[in-house]
């Protein structure tokens, strides 16, 4: 049974930070992908990192130099360092592993973690 549990949202003013964190249980992790994935209401989910099981890390154009993705492979765990927060970070955030071909998530979502940016 795979499950992604997120965890350290919160309301934090525009130029804050938030250090977001993923446990995922299962074999899975070790050797997927991990991406971070954001959602405001009425859009579709939004890829914003990726990391491989190498530590290869790739960022979407809106959070490049803002966001750093990392990975704890021994703790199961992912996490999302989010600095110079903009109003438009405002989001729910999920992680879960991209398709290699879609990049829609793999397996079943968390419940996700909630940011929101005050201007």
């Amino acid at each position: 049974q795979v499950e992604m549990v997120e965890s350290g949202g919160g309301l934090v003013q525009a130029g804050g930070s938030l250090r977001l964190a993923c446990a995922a249980s299962g074999s899975f992790f070790s050797r997927n992908v991990m991406g971070w994935y954001r959602q405001t209401l009425g859009k579709r989910r939004e890829l914003v990192a990726t990391i491989t099981s190498g530590g290869t890390t790739t960022y979407a154009d809106s959070v490049k130099g803002r966001f750093t993705i990392a990975r704890d492979n021994a703790k199961n765990t992912l996490y999302l360092q989010m600095n110079s927060l903009k109003p438009e970070d405002t989001a729910v955030y999920y992680c879960n592993a991209p398709s290699a071909r879609t990049d829609e998530g793999i397996y079943s979502w968390g419940q996700g973690t909630q940011v929101a940016v005050s201007s």
